[in-house]
């Protein structure tokens, strides 16, 4: 069961995703888009946007704010009763009849949001955490004053080289990233947010593209161990000689298909910005 989430592309090395997706007995892909995911899918359910439910969001500012719903869900219902309607069919009641009730439930669970409520964002617009009690004003500086462990927490950090580096066949080093005109992967179905940037550009230094004979708007072949994908170029010194940047937005160019599968020993994150690949023009 898949919520919200396009691991073909967001996931690196997803030639392997994909392989998995393959070979489950069942998938159920809960979204807004029929995505790359939801493509192998033996059920897609219709998810509802922020704009037809009712909830919170929460920045990583800990703002704790306030959505209303401004239309009826097109798919019928909210994606929180849909939830909760499967699990109960399941065989775990959830006879929630509000996101204000789910939200009450969490804050009880939750020390650091005790004191946050529906009602209390009405009111307040918004509130941010730590908010332990429903009288609190809510914390705009975590650590006004002090650290919580004192004046700060060390700690050795052993330099870990990447799992895969350039060589003579796959010469050039490929690191990920975003864009400031998209957000992940949904951005893109956006027609006017895409418009100001709709396909992906690969940069190359001026050093290596003129080797290559590159220029900008040129069409090249970028190839890792596990798969290549065509991009254009922008020829920009942004980027270092030997290096290739590219961002994972959109799916006619899946910069993940490059990427590698080894991981941080300590986070379990992928390594999006260390990859070894070879560039030719097309």
């Amino acid at each position: 069961y898949i919520l919200g989430e396009n691991p073909v592309l967001t996931d690196p090395n997803s030639d392997h995703i994909r392989s998995g997706l393959e070979n489950l007995e069942f998938l159920v892909v809960h979204e807004l888009f029929l995505t790359e995911t939801a493509e192998y899918a033996d059920v897609v359910l219709p998810a509802s946007s922020f704009a037809e439910g009712e909830g919170t969001f929460t920045n990583t500012e800990r703002r704790v704010q306030r959505v209303r719903q401004a239309i009826e869900p097109l798919p019928g219902r909210p994606t929180w009763q849909m939830i909760c309607e499967m699990v109960s069919r399941m065989g775990y009641p959830m006879n929630y009849n509000s996101p204000a009730e789910i939200w009450d439930e969490m804050a009880s669970l939750t020390p650091s949001m005790a004191g946050i409520s529906h009602k209390r964002l009405d009111e307040l617009q918004s509130l941010q955490w730590p908010c332990p009690t429903s009288d609190h004003p809510g914390t705009p500086y975590l650590h006004k004053g002090k650290f919580s462990r004192g004046l700060g927490l060390f700690q050795p950090s052993d330099h870990i080289p990447p799992g895969e580096v350039p060589d003579e066949e796959y010469p050039f080093l490929l690191s990920t990233g975003r864009i400031l005109y998209h957000y992940n992967v949904t951005t893109p179905y956006s027609e006017r947010i895409a418009s100001v940037w709709d396909r992906e550009m690969a940069e190359v230094h001026p050093q290596d593209a003129e080797k290559l004979g590159l220029q900008t708007g040129n069409q090249v072949r970028i190839t890792s161990r596990r798969g290549e994908v065509v991009s254009a170029v922008k020829v920009t010194d942004r980027v270092r000689p030997g290096m290739i940047w590219m961002s994972f937005h959109h799916s006619a160019t899946p910069t993940n298909v490059l990427t590698s599968h080894h991981l941080d020993p300590i986070t379990g994150t992928g390594e999006y910005k260390i990859c070894a690949v070879k560039v030719e023009k097309i």
